[in-house]
Formats: C-alpha cells, sequence, structure tokens
C-alpha cells in the first residue's frame, strides 16, 4: 500500500530534501506541500492524504494551533511534528494537540523514516529519551518538569514570567524600576537553577511555564 504524505514546513529547501527523503522509501508518496496555515488546510481538503508532517515555525503561525485545526477538520490524517524546538518542551504538548509523534529535525535520517513508518502504523513515536522522561516524571505522582522552578526566589520567578510573557531584558527592567546589569545577573543566576543552556533555552521554557500556569 502506499501512503501520501504532505510536509508543512516554512522552508521549501527543507521541505525539498525531506520530500527526497520519504520518497526513498518505496511505499510513501509526497503529494504536496505547504507554508503556512491556509496553504496546509487547502492541501488537506483536496488531497486528503495519510500524514502530515508538521513543523512548529511557520512564520507568525503557531505549529501546535494548526495541529489541533487538523484534528477537528480531517481526524483520519495522522500527524508527526518534526521540529527544531528541544523535545523536552514540546513533544508532550504536540502529542496533547493530537499530533502521534515528535522527532526533532536534528535526529538522523534514519530515525525520521523510524518515525514516520511508526505513526503510519498507529503507534506514537516519541524518542528514547523522551520516553524515560515522561515515565520519570509519571513515576513521581506526575510531578511537572519544572518544579524546579520552586527554587526561583520571589523576583526571579516575577522575572521569569515576564520572560514567559514575550519581554526583553530593556522592557523587564523599565517595568520592575531595576537596572538592565540587575536584571542579566537575575537571568543568568534563573539560567543556572533551571539548568538552561542558552537564553534561548531559558525563554522556551518560560513561555511553556507561562502558558501552562494561564
Amino acid at each position: 500500500m502506499e501512503y501520501s504524505v504532505i510536509i508543512i514546513d516554512d522552508h521549501p529547501l527543507f521541505s525539498r530534501g525531506l520530500s527526497q527523503l520519504i520518497e526513498t522509501q518505496g511505499n510513501f508518496k509526497v503529494i504536496g506541500t505547504a507554508k503556512d496555515r491556509n496553504e496546509a488546510l487547502n492541501l488537506l481538503d483536496s488531497l486528503n492524504p495519510n500524514l502530515a508532517i508538521v513543523d512548529l515555525n511557520l512564520g507568525q503561525e503557531d505549529g501546535l494551533e494548526l495541529i489541533k485545526d487538523i484534528v477537528v477538520i480531517h481526524p483520519k490524517t495522522k500527524i508527526l511534528v518534526l521540529s527544531m524546538h528541544d523535545e523536552r518542551f514540546y513533544a508532550e504538548r504536540a502529542i496533547k494537540a493530537g499530533a502521534s509523534g515528535y522527532i526533532m529535525k536534528e535526529e538522523a535520517e534514519s530515525m525520521v523514516i523510524t518515525a514516520i513508518q511508526t505513526v503510519i502504523n498507529g503507534d506514537i513515536y516519541l524518542s528514547d529519551e523522551e520516553k524515560k522522561r515522561l515515565n520519570s516524571i509519571d513515576k513521581k505522582d506526575n510531578k511537572s518538569a519544572f518544579d524546579t522552578i520552586s527554587e526561583l526566589s520571589d523576583r526571579q520567578l516575577q522575572i521569569f514570567t515576564l520572560i514567559g510573557k514575550g519581554l526583553g531584558t530593556v522592557e523587564i527592567a523599565n517595568k520592575l524600576n531595576l537596572s538592565i546589569k540587575t536584571i542579566d545577573t537575575h537571568k543568568e543566576n534563573i539560567k543556572a537553577k533551571l539548568h538552561c543552556a542558552s537564553s534561548a533555552e531559558l525563554r522556551q521554557m518560560a513561555i511553556e511555564w507561562t502558558n501552562k500556569a494561564v
């Protein structure tokens, strides 16, 4: 049986390379690509694919919201997320939105094919590391991966929340009437407590936590 696939990603070169990789497998055919939500939904309406491979970064649009739309409008189309975002912050959220798998773009080509085959076969695909992480959370009475946030001081938590709401260093400094240097120092201390390797990782975690807290 041949399975039809569409790719939803705002980088045409990546979509082209992924198409070529997928079609090395005899039973998969890429029948269309889309760069944004409107193109994706139009493709789904006209082509009714077996599988949609979705990036979470679609310009200014939210890939998670697109996943929810696909689940409602085209419930028979399986969804695999292929994203540059760290799976620790987005895999579980993508699955809850309705995707059947999550794989990071940095993974080996062979793992991408494995993820596609797993999802097409009706199973959930997550990396071994992500499975272990989720299992460890379950064994801790479903405690959040963000429990270490409780270790932040009141001021650090305030700054962390503002980061999650999209404010930059200067905006936070103005809002709290503190110096930029003070905010930067707090951010470095927050990164250390939360084991974030970079400011980008801290920002992702802050956004994720803020969304959960709403």
